[in-house]
């Protein structure tokens, strides 16, 4: 069930991606699209209240999702910076390293440490997620990593890797001592709530448009709440490092897509890396 759940979490973040690059073709402010895609979720996850289960959380609710709103709130920030102040192909495939990082942090804040088939699993779907986000082969594969030195874009994107390894840690904490579906949608609102004042405050500036489109934001919220539920119940089911490395798939799909929908080029060169990602999900559900 873990591995079926991943895998919806890795199809409705494609969507999610799809739809928020749509948006952004239309002007939309890439603030403006991130706190969509949470605000946005509230919608479709509130009305599950009736139907599916829930209990009151434990204590240890409470300041997991404090900590975990103040580093997705802070990784949303640094995401949005990384992509302004260095090209897209060395910033991006630097974000792939977030299950890699869960093999240390996951055994530190979980007691969680996965199977030497799971290790290789997660290794290579970065790999192989690495590979499908190098935009440019003409720079080399090693263009992001040395791009960390001289750079300040593929420094705050690891950054946010980095955070990430951390807040899908905290998820699990938050899921334990609630429901997935309670704190899909505490999270979702609290970092909604929390990047409200920079959303009024790029739209007073002028940076932002009046004029939303919301015939993709809307979209992007469905997907991204879906996401977030899948997610979230796959982890209370399982390791958080496969999730998220088996979540990481969704960058296939997107390729796939934009090459079926978009007519981008470049898709039968990636073929390499989603051989590799796909060996990496044979290892981990072995």
């Amino acid at each position: 069930m873990w591995v079926a759940l991943a895998l919806l979490t890795a199809l409705f973040e494609s969507g999610k991606d799809l739809f928020g690059k749509k948006g952004l073709q239309e002007q939309a402010d890439e603030y403006v699209v991130a706190w969509a895609w949470r605000l946005l979720a509230l919608p479709f996850l509130l009305p599950l209240l009736l139907v599916i289960e829930v209990r009151w959380p434990a204590p240890v609710f409470w300041p997991a999702l404090l900590a975990g709103g103040a580093l997705n709130l802070l990784t949303a920030i640094l995401y949005m910076k990384a992509i302004k102040a260095s090209d897209l192909s060395l910033t991006v495939p630097l974000v792939t390293f977030t299950p890699l990082f869960l093999l240390f942090t996951s055994p530190l804040m979980l007691g969680e440490m996965p199977g030497p088939f799971g290790v290789i699993g997660v290794v290579l779907i970065v790999a192989g997620s690495y590979l499908l986000n190098i935009k440019e082969r003409r720079r080399g594969a090693l263009a992001p990593l040395r791009a960390l030195l001289g750079e300040p874009g593929p420094r705050l994107m690891l950054a946010v890797a980095l955070i990430w390894s951390l807040t899908a840690n905290i998820d699990k904490v938050g899921v334990q001592a609630s429901t997935p579906l309670t704190w899909a949608i505490a999270v979702n609102a609290v970092i909604s709530l929390g990047m409200l004042p920079l959303v009024l405050w790029r739209w007073r500036s002028g940076r932002a448009l009046q004029a939303l489109p919301w015939k993709s934001l809307i979209p992007v919220g469905l997907c991204g709440g879906l996401a977030t539920l899948c997610q979230m119940t796959a982890i209370s089911l399982a390791l958080v490092p496969y999730v998220i490395a088996i979540k990481r798939l969704s960058i296939l799909f997107s390729s796939l897509a934009g090459y079926l929908f978009f007519k981008e080029k470049g898709f039968r060169e990636r073929l390499a890396g989603s051989l590799v990602m796909l060996a990496g999900v044979a290892f981990i559900i072995l």
